[in-house]
């Protein structure tokens, strides 16, 4: 798996979550927060970078390493300081991959507007972010519950071309919930072949993704 660096604004809950999981997954981490006791909260074993600062603050993103960063979070308690701060990482340090919390979903569809992904709700947030950090080739159109199980749209990988249906199902883990080929939708059979033109729609626990990039061949 390529391995990153992830600069993330706010070591809130959803920021610890972010910081300790992707550190764990072997991303370089840095976590900015204005106020120095919210470290504690982390692991003992949490070796990422820790920025005391204002998540908009230039300089603390600059000590985060944000000129160099993969994707930058904005996690904070405010929705202006998170939308101000990932504009700023998009816009002035051209992160590739900039998203937002925010808590007023009236605010969310204009946030939207400028290129910002964002996201709401603390559980589903942050399994939401850690997917849409970690497994950007696997676009989610939904999540069930707080996002225990997603479901992905995919085109067919050329190396399961000619392969069947049950090659890429995992009992109670992945299923492929149905196939676009051509202009017709269909639920298909264990024994059904991929086609090369076909489009795919699979439901996913979380904690399945990186198992279903691997069976994909996308690792």
């Amino acid at each position: 798996m390529y391995k990153m660096h992830v600069v993330i604004g706010g070591c809130g809950r959803v920021g610890r979550y972010l910081a300790q999981m992707l550190s764990y997954e072997g991303h370089s981490i840095s976590i900015i927060d204005r106020d120095e006791l919210s470290f504690e909260g982390l692991r003992p074993d949490f070796g990422g970078t820790k920025v005391v600062g204002v998540v908009f603050d230039r300089e603390a993103l600059e000590m985060a390493g944000i000129e160099r960063a993969d994707a930058y979070v904005a996690v904070t308690s405010g929705d202006n300081s998170n939308i101000v701060s990932a504009r700023i990482a998009k816009e002035h340090y051209r992160v590739p991959r900039v998203f937002a919390r925010i808590y007023d979903p009236r605010r969310a569809e204009i946030y939207q507007n400028f290129g910002i992904p964002t996201v709401a709700s603390v559980s589903w947030a942050s399994s939401r972010l850690l997917n849409l950090i970690s497994h950007p080739e696997l676009h989610s159109d939904y999540q069930f519950g707080n996002g225990e199980v997603e479901l992905i749209e995919l085109a067919l990988p050329l190396a399961m071309v000619g392969r069947r249906v049950r090659e890429l199902e995992v009992p109670g883990e992945i299923k492929v919930s149905s196939i676009v080929r051509g202009h017709r939708a269909f639920i298909p059979l264990p024994d059904t072949e991929f086609d090369s033109q076909d489009r795919l729609y699979i439901s996913v626990a979380r904690e399945s993704l990186g198992k279903l990039e691997r069976l994909l061949g996308m690792k």
